[in-house]
């Protein structure tokens, strides 16, 4: 799957240096592949901290996720995105954070989170908190690359918003 990040990573970059806003980014199910895509981006480095990848459930919790959370929720819900991101935000002192939980398959689905199931969860030091659920087609591959490229969608629709001064 060949999607072409340029133009949304100049748009994005341009917005996080001009209203001088760092980001960084909690990944599950992408295993890192928001992050490499930021860095692949020549001066991202001026707004992008780093991410973590905590892709098992003890790795959610060393962050800073509930293990109540976990157990009453599972890793893919609302609730554990949630708390991902803005233990993340608090963790790196970023002033954005995306975080990302799903299962990218083809196995580890269910009836009620079938494969392709992804909740994104943006926060930041303004006190905007936003998730959202989305239920991607297609191969393990295929749904890493849509999950990333809508993370990176609502990270930019979001930032676009900020008023910093």
């Amino acid at each position: 799957m060949l999607i072409n990040f340029e133009k949304i990573l100049n748009n994005l970059g341009k917005i996080l240096v001009d209203k001088n806003l760092k980001l960084s980014l909690c990944e599950s199910c992408t295993g890192g592949l928001i992050s490499k895509i930021c860095t692949d981006y020549s001066g991202s480095s001026q707004w992008f901290l780093g991410g973590i990848i905590a892709y098992s459930n003890n790795m959610k919790e060393i962050i800073g996720v509930n293990h109540k959370t976990l157990k009453k929720y599972g890793a893919v819900s609302e609730n554990t995105a949630q708390e991902m991101s803005l233990a993340t935000l608090a963790f790196t002192n970023s002033d954005i954070c995306l975080s990302v939980t799903g299962i990218a398959g083809p196995i580890g689905g269910s009836y009620e989170k079938p494969v392709g199931t992804v909740y994104f969860s943006y926060s930041d030091k303004y006190s905007s908190n936003i998730t959202k659920k989305i239920i991607f087609k297609g191969s393990r591959k295929e749904i890493r690359y849509l999950a990333a490229k809508e993370g990176i969608q609502i990270i930019l629709d979001c930032v676009t918003d900020i008023k910093t001064q």
